[in-house]
């Protein structure tokens, strides 16, 4: 097998159990891994052996070393942020808005600051190591993919989505067929789990770099006979080199598929993804200053992206009272705003006294609906129109924060 197959995973039932105890010979019904042999090393029959050197060391003996508690191995808390690429520019921009800047002081270093958050160390990672950090303890919070997060924490109960819709990094974790040959009328799931072709000695060929997502989807959809092979790029190739007969990738336009004659599937898709902050539990509980610096960020977060797409338009309006400016605002329907006008009186002179001639009107509205909504506030009388950019909207206490203090216990 070729070199850039990297690791074959044949399933005789792709059982996504814990692995098993060490024994002689595993059972047939476990997921098997089989490295593939350079060219080099499989023309040469090599077999891997241990350093002879190994054998012949000296037993050394070790004292275990206590563990300390995980609040006193370190003061800071740690976030993970993609160390580069649109994931990293768009995280960043994200924090930006929120007034959560990181300054990186040497680029050529893996850790920064946000000045706002003095107890906060940003470390910029993989987004694939970002998540066996949290899984390990070495990091606190992250800011990644949900795909990441499914593949790579495999379960983990340890891990806590804070927020799940971050608003940028959309894709979805898709399953795709040839458009052609044996698959030309497969359109459907259903169909394609039901095709003849799949035995035990010819199984369906995978390839993916979403192992365990992509073999747990299949199981639950009642695949029997199916091998999976790893790859980390350009899977759109395998399928037409004869090397898979369907991929699992992720897909964002669908260009890429179409381009390769390649297509998605009815009930094919297994995930979708954007960015979310994910926490490790344990971090949560037990490093001082974790859970409120999540709070903090939540609510910079949720408040940023409630106010994104929204903008406040004010105007001026004659009337006798508020409440009849308030009934004809609240009769045209894209003027409701959040949760209904403001509406206060203008105060002027008027022969030497004071009197409340209009009355000022402030609501929020889409910014995809504003010329509607100045076309109907003017058609009831609306003037001196006012746009203005929200960058905040601060809500009661998100339901987000009230979720975690839920799942966490506390």
């Amino acid at each position: 097998m070729s070199a850039m197959l990297g690791a074959r995973l044949d399933l005789a039932s792709f059982l996504l159990s814990p692995s098993p105890s060490p024994s002689p010979s595993p059972p047939s019904s476990t997921l098997r891994v089989r490295p593939s042999l350079s060219p080099a090393a499989a023309a040469g029959g090599a077999r891997f052996h241990a350093p002879r050197a190994a054998a012949a060391a000296t037993a050394v003996s070790v004292k275990p070393v206590e563990v300390a508690p995980l609040s006193a191995d370190r003061t800071a808390v740690r976030l993970g942020i993609a160390s580069k690429g649109r994931m990293s520019d768009l995280t960043r921009d994200l924090l930006k808005s929120c007034q959560l800047t990181v300054i990186q002081s040497n680029p050529r270093q893996y850790i920064a600051d946000i000045p706002q958050m003095p107890n906060l160390e940003v470390w910029l990672q993989r987004p694939t190591d970002i998540v066996r950090k949290l899984c390990s303890g070495d990091l606190d919070l992250g800011i990644v993919g949900y795909d990441i997060i499914s593949e790579i924490g495999q379960g983990n109960d340890d891990l806590v989505i804070i927020h799940d819709a971050l608003d940028f990094g959309h894709c979805h974790l898709s399953l795709a067929v040839p458009k052609e040959g044996i698959f030309q009328n497969i359109n459907t799931l259903e169909e394609l789990v039901n095709m003849p072709q799949w035995t035990e000695e010819r199984p369906m060929r995978v390839v993916t770099g979403f192992g365990y997502v992509g073999a747990k989807f299949l199981k639950e959809k009642g695949f029997k006979h199916v091998s999976f092979l790893s790859g980390d790029g350009a899977l759109e190739s395998y399928p037409a080199m004869g090397m898979a007969d369907v991929i699992v990738d992720l897909v964002s336009s669908g260009m890429t598929l179409r381009e390769n004659n390649l297509k998605e599937i009815e009930g094919g898709v297994i995930l979708e993804s954007q960015a979310a902050l994910v926490a490790s539990r344990k971090s949560l509980h037990r490093r001082e200053g974790a859970l409120e610096i999540s709070h903090e960020m939540l609510e910079r977060l949720e408040a940023h992206l409630t106010a994104s797409g929204k903008i406040m338009v004010t105007a001026n309006m004659r009337g006798n009272s508020a409440e009849e400016v308030a009934e004809r605002v609240l009769s045209q329907p894209s003027l409701c705003g959040l949760q209904g006008p403001t509406i206060s009186p203008v105060y002027c002179s008027l022969d030497g006294n004071v009197a409340v001639d209009y009355y000022a009107i402030n609501i929020v509205v889409p910014q995809k609906s504003l010329y509607k909504s100045i076309q109907q506030l003017r058609s009831i009388g609306g003037s001196g129109v006012l746009v203005s950019k929200l960058t905040y909207i601060f809500n009661e206490e998100t339901p987000r924060w009230r979720r975690l203090l839920s799942e966490l216990g506390i």
